[in-house]
C-alpha cells in the first residue's frame, strides 16, 4: 500500500480532495528543518497546521483545557509526568512507532516511554559577547554590575532557579523551602540589571549587539553563534541544566493514528539528521548521529565533552507542592 493511501485509511478518511487528512503541530520554534512538514504533506497527503512556542508554560496555557485542537505538543520531559497525571495525553502505541528502533538509548527515560518519544535535547549556558572581558564563566558573572542592561535571563522559572541554585552551590532540582527563598533572593538582586527576562527572542538582540550576555539555551545559542562571528558560549563551571524535549499526542486529538505517523517520521534517521544540521539542535535520534555534518556533530555547544557534560544536571519533575512554591516565588519574581 502506497504511503499516502496508508495515511489516509489510518484516519479513516477517503482519498478524494475535500477529505485531506489534516494535523494540528505545535511546537517550540525553530525545531523543524524548512522541508520537514512539506515533504510529510507531500508524502502521505496530509495538511499540517503547523505553530510554534517559545516557553513550556505557554504550551500548557494552550493545551490545559483539553480542548486546544492541537494533536502533538513537545514538552520538556520533566513536564511530561504532569502532563500525564492531568490527564493531557494519550498512551503511545508503540507497534505504530517502528523508529522507536532509531533512538539513542541515554534517552530512553522509564518515565517517559508510555507517553513521550525522544526528540532533541539541549542543555542550557551562557551565551556573550566576545567583547566582554574577561568572558563570563559562571553564573555568578551574571550579576555583575558591569553588564547593567545588557544582561538578559530565560523567561522559564526553572531556569531562572536553576541558575540562582547553582550559583549559591544547590541542586537545581532543590526541594528545600529555605535554599529556594534563597535562590529567590538572588534572583530579586540579579533583577535591576537585567534588560529582561527572553527566551530566543533574545537571539536577534545578541546578534545585534545590544545584549552582551544571556542565560540561554545552547541550540538557540548556536543559532545565534551561526550568524555572528562575535559571539560566543559557555556552560558554567558551577553546573548547568540538561532539558529533554519529547514529542506526546494530546489526549483531545481526534486524529492520534495520524500523530503517530507523524512521529515515526520524525524518528527516520534521515529526517532527525536533517532537522538537527538545519536547525543546530542535538538529536536524541542515535541512528541519525552518524548523518550529520561535521560542524553539527563536532560542536561543542551542541555536544559538549564528557568533562563538561560531568558538570549537568537533568531537570526532574517536582512534586506538586515544591511546584506551588516555585510558582509562587516566581510571580513574586516577576511582578517585584
Amino acid at each position: 500500500m502506497r504511503r499516502r493511501a496508508f495515511a489516509a485509511s489510518m484516519v479513516g478518511l477517503g482519498c478524494g480532495r475535500s477529505k485531506q487528512p489534516k494535523l494540528n503541530v505545535f511546537n517550540w520554534s525553530g525545531y523543524v528543518a524548512p522541508e520537514t512538514v512539506p515533504n510529510f504533506e507531500k508524502e502521505f497527503g496530509v495538511k499540517v497546521r503547523y505553530s510554534i512556542y517559545e516557553s513550556n508554560e505557554e504550551m500548557l496555557a494552550r493545551v490545559f483545557s483539553g480542548n486546544s485542537g492541537w494533536d502533538v505538543v513537545f514538552p520538556g520531559h520533566y513536564i511530561v509526568p504532569p502532563m500525564r497525571e492531568q490527564g493531557l495525553l494519550a498512551a503511545l502505541d508503540r507497534g505504530k512507532l517502528p523508529n522507536l528502533k532509531h533512538l539513542d538509548p541515554a534517552f530512553v527515560r522509564p518515565e517517559l516511554t508510555d507517553f513521550a518519544v525522544p526528540y532533541m535535547w539541549n542543555a542550557t549556558g551562557i551565551l556573550f559577547n566576545k567583547k566582554l572581558q574577561p568572558p563570563p564563566e559562571s553564573w555568578a558573572d551574571l550579576w555583575s554590575p558591569r553588564l547593567r542592561g545588557k544582561i538578559t535571563m530565560l523567561d522559564d522559572p526553572a531556569e531562572v532557579f536553576a541558575a540562582a541554585l547553582r550559583k549559591l552551590g544547590f541542586s537545581l532540582n532543590s526541594r528545600n523551602p529555605e535554599e529556594l527563598r534563597a535562590a529567590q533572593r538572588e534572583a530579586l538582586r540579579q533583577k535591576p540589571l537585567l534588560r529582561a527576562y527572553l527566551n530566543s527572542e533574545v537571539r536577534d538582540q545578541a546578534v545585534a549587539g545590544d545584549v552582551m550576555a544571556a542565560q540561554l539555551w545552547s541550540t538557540t545559542a548556536q543559532q545565534a553563534i551561526d550568524a555572528a562571528r562575535h559571539l560566543g558560549f559557555v556552560y558554567p563551571r558551577e553546573g548547568f541544566p540538561l532539558n529533554l524535549d519529547c514529542a506526546v499526542i494530546l489526549r483531545e486529538s481526534p486524529r492520534q493514528d495520524l500523530a503517530h505517523v507523524w512521529i515515526n517520521y520524525l524518528l527516520r534517521p534521515e529526517v532527525s539528521a536533517r532537522i538537527a544540521d538545519s536547525t543546530r539542535t542535538a538529536t536524541a535520534n542515535l541512528a541519525a548521529v552518524p548523518l550529520l555534518g561535521a560542524e553539527t556533530r563536532n560542536n561543542p555547544t551542541l555536544y559538549p565533552s564528557a568533562e563538561v557534560m560531568a558538570r549537568a544536571e537533568w531537570f526532574e519533575t517536582m512534586t506538586p507542592e515544591v511546584q506551588r512554591l516555585r510558582d509562587r516565588l516566581w510571580t513574586e519574581i516577576k511582578s517585584a
